[in-house]
């Protein structure tokens, strides 16, 4: 009993000296106390922003994919639209920006993953089951390669169909997006 009231009593010595010496107001909730520092008469308190739609600003950017590894750019690239690269991200709220890929032809893949990854298509029927191979894919089908890939790394669900409208893949060097004044964005892959 004596321990306890003798912690109490340090307790309130700390609220009081802190007041006191460092201008700091106490902030009791239930089950725990935290100070709040006074700067210029204003409360300064820490708390997660949440944007809301009205606050986005969105940008547009180019990637070029010639050469790079296509998982790790496809990563990047799902940052990006998910908007987790900005201090702003709110996982309920599509706040990503707009990405267009070009080049998507000329993308890599290491190791023997030409040969030995198959992509599957299945239609619900007996015998429906289409297998390519990544080789078929990035030849015939570079743009469909390059979406899936990416839709793999995207959130399912209403919120995930959002944020994938807002990928642009194309083949070559060229996109119909040159008004909306897009930015090069350089990955690290």
């Amino acid at each position: 009993m004596d321990f306890l009231c003798y912690l109490i009593f340090l307790l309130t010595l700390l609220i009081v000296n802190s007041i006191i010496i460092l201008g700091c107001v106490p902030y009791c909730s239930p089950g725990k106390v935290t100070i709040i520092g006074i700067e210029g008469g204003i409360v300064m308190q820490r708390q997660t922003t949440m944007i809301k739609n009205s606050d986005l600003n969105r940008k547009w950017y180019v990637i070029d994919a010639s050469g790079k590894p296509l998982g790790r750019l496809a990563s990047e690239i799902a940052q990006v639209l998910t908007g987790k690269n900005k201090p702003t991200y709110t996982p309920n709220v599509d706040c990503g920006d707009y990405v267009i890929v070009v080049n998507a032809k000329e993308v890599e893949l290491t190791g023997n993953k030409l040969n030995n990854k198959k992509y599957y298509n299945a239609s619900q029927y007996a015998g429906g089951l289409r297998v390519r191979s990544a080789k078929t894919m990035l030849d015939q089908y570079p743009v469909e390669m390059f979406e899936r890939v990416v839709w793999g790394m995207l959130p399912k669900g209403r919120l995930g169909r959002q944020i994938y409208k807002k990928l642009f893949v194309y083949e070559g060097n060229e996109h119909p997006h040159a008004a909306q004044k897009p930015e090069a964005l350089e990955v690290r892959v």
